[in-house]
């Protein structure tokens, strides 16, 4: 095939006839030109030794058109092979150098995202850790509590609280004999107190006096444990106060406030006419209000008002034990549900269990506010109080018992409960052994005949019953108050030990019996400088002389 040519006209930018052009010529000389300047770059780099090949490649258009495609890869390979062994190790160490700098580079990159990627891991589990240790239920701690002592002025002996009552004229000669029966065998020593209108004659009986005695045993109580603690007023979210007989108009939380200058938006209560077990329930309710409101503290105030027209004037022997063994008190307990507090909390809520009778006739009888015969106003006691308070006991008992018995006593419980009430068989409730879950028991001293009546079915001994025996008798029932005063005598005797479990039992009108565990967290919780126990626990136990039990 000849050689192809064009006729261009390049005058004027424009084809036509003219000179010729060889086409494939200029094709060629293009591809050796290209050859040519390859040569020279690389004789330019790595010297004269690489075979010129110029020749070779200038006949040939296209290496897969012609029958030297083998020969010339071989040759090349040979030529770059001839090149590696003469500048094999300049090469390696090149590459050595680079492969170095990229491995620190990537060694350093890599170790920046590593500690990058661990730090990213621990924050990331801290989170998860957070998320699933807030999505539980906030555990409860009891920081601290204070009980109200009032001034030795106000200290009511046996013989005092007689003449006052005869001088009075309100008695007559029989219930002045029965009054002098019940106090000897309540129980009571001659260092309890009462509010000062009860030491006059006459005896101030004004709703007044009422009010500034009732502010005199809750603000001190507060006052004391807010100092305590070092917890400001304003930073309390929820007060549940509770006293039975007295219900005055502003309520009692609302004098708190008051006094205190307590934030708008506390959550405060009043529980009224619920007994002797109220500080267990205003405990269960500061309970359920703190896992609602998170990262808050709650004080629990109890007391209970028996002067003024809380005394029973009249002859009626069922409404005048009250008058005799009933004493003034006060308690206040710091709840919170703060994590950070554990450290410095004396307590932790373990269980809170309450059981009301009030569905059955005589339970619901047997503690009563009524009028007597005369239309004298007073808290009626019924001869079925010490039973009923028993089944209270029990149904109390059958609920707490599976939550902190050990899987021993669990088993004896449990194969008794289905002999008697499944398999109908005729034997006795099996009592558990409490002592093997419990160190301390803080029952509530409501008198002689109550404690009796536990000791007996909880099968005590007489070391677990001291404290609530000699708080009766330093104290009298303070009501549901009277359980702070029990376990502070444990405090003062540097009985209560990390990790122990003490139990308050509680009873009360309706008929109520209402359980709180706690838990301990640390080894000794005595403090001389707020201890109610504090000037006089060295005193006790003391012997109490048995007497008659008491008078029908």
């Amino acid at each position: 095939m000849g050689a192809k040519s064009l006729d261009v006209d390049c005058n004027n930018g424009k084809c036509g006839s003219g000179d010729k052009l060889d086409v494939d010529a200029m094709v060629r000389f293009d591809s050796i030109e290209s050859i040519n300047i390859v040569q020279r770059s690389m004789k330019d780099s790595f010297g004269p030794r690489l075979v010129s090949f110029k020749g070779m490649l200038a006949p040939v258009q296209n290496v897969n058109r012609g029958g030297l495609g083998l020969p010339l890869l071989l040759l090349a390979f040979a030529q770059s092979a001839s090149l590696l062994w003469q500048h094999g190790p300049e090469m390696i160490g090149l590459i050595q150098k680079a492969t170095a700098n990229i491995y620190t580079s990537i060694a350093s990159e890599y170790l920046s995202a590593t500690v990058a990627a661990i730090a990213s891991a621990i924050i990331f589990l801290l989170a998860m850790w957070r998320m699933f240790w807030n999505s539980g239920p906030s555990p409860i701690y009891l920081v601290d509590f204070a009980c109200f002592k009032p001034a030795d002025e106000c200290k009511m002996t046996n013989e005092v609280f007689l003449a006052l009552s005869a001088k009075s004229g309100l008695f007559t000669e029989k219930s002045m004999d029965f009054q002098q029966k019940i106090l000897a065998s309540s129980g009571l020593g001659p260092e309890t107190y009462v509010p000062p209108s009860m030491h006059s004659q006459p005896p101030d009986l004004t709703i007044c006096t009422s009010m500034k005695e009732a502010e005199m045993a809750l603000f001190t109580t507060v006052g004391d444990l807010l100092k305590r603690t070092g917890v400001k007023a304003q930073d309390i979210g929820i007060l549940v106060v509770n006293c039975s007989t007295f219900c005055p108009i502003p309520s009692m939380s609302a004098m708190v406030v008051n006094h205190f200058k307590m934030r708008e938006s506390i959550e405060s209560y009043h529980l009224g006419g619920m007994g002797c077990s109220a500080g267990v329930i205003a405990v269960s309710l500061a309970q359920d209000l703190l896992k609602v409101h998170k990262n808050t503290y709650a004080i629990v105030l109890s007391t209970e008002m028996i002067s003024g027209m809380q005394g029973y004037k009249g002859n009626y022997r069922s409404m005048m034990v009250g008058n005799c063994i009933f004493r003034w008190g006060a308690s206040a307990v710091l709840l919170s549900n703060k994590r950070g507090d554990r450290r410095v909390a004396k307590y932790s809520l373990v269980e809170l269990v309450r059981t009301h009778k009030a569905a059955d006739d005589k339970s619901f009888q047997c503690v009563k506010n009524t009028e007597d015969a005369d239309g004298i106003i007073g808290v009626s006691l019924s001869r079925e109080l010490i039973h009923e308070a028993g089944n209270a006991l029990k149904a109390n008992i059958t609920t707490l018992a599976p939550k902190i018995l050990p899987l021993s006593e669990k088993l004896k419980f449990a194969s008794n409960f289905v002999a008697r009430k499944i398999l109908k068989k005729s034997q006795k409730p099996y009592v558990p052994d409490f002592q093997k879950a419990i160190n301390h028991f803080c029952i509530h001293p409501g008198g002689k005949a109550v404690l009796d009546g536990i000791e007996k079915n909880l099968q005590l001994s007489k070391q677990h019953m001291e404290p609530s025996r000699m708080t009766l008798h330093r104290f009298g029932n303070t009501s549901s108050s009277s359980i702070w005063y029990v376990l502070a005598y444990m405090e003062a005797k540097h009985r209560v030990r990390k990790n122990d479990l003490i139990w308050q039992i509680a009873l009360g009108s309706g008929l109520k019996c209402n359980s709180a565990v706690w838990k301990s967290l640390r080894n000794d919780q005595f403090d001389a400088s707020a201890n109610p126990w504090a000037d006089c626990v060295k005193n006790y136990p003391v012997s109490l002389t048995p007497s008659t039990s008491e008078p029908k």
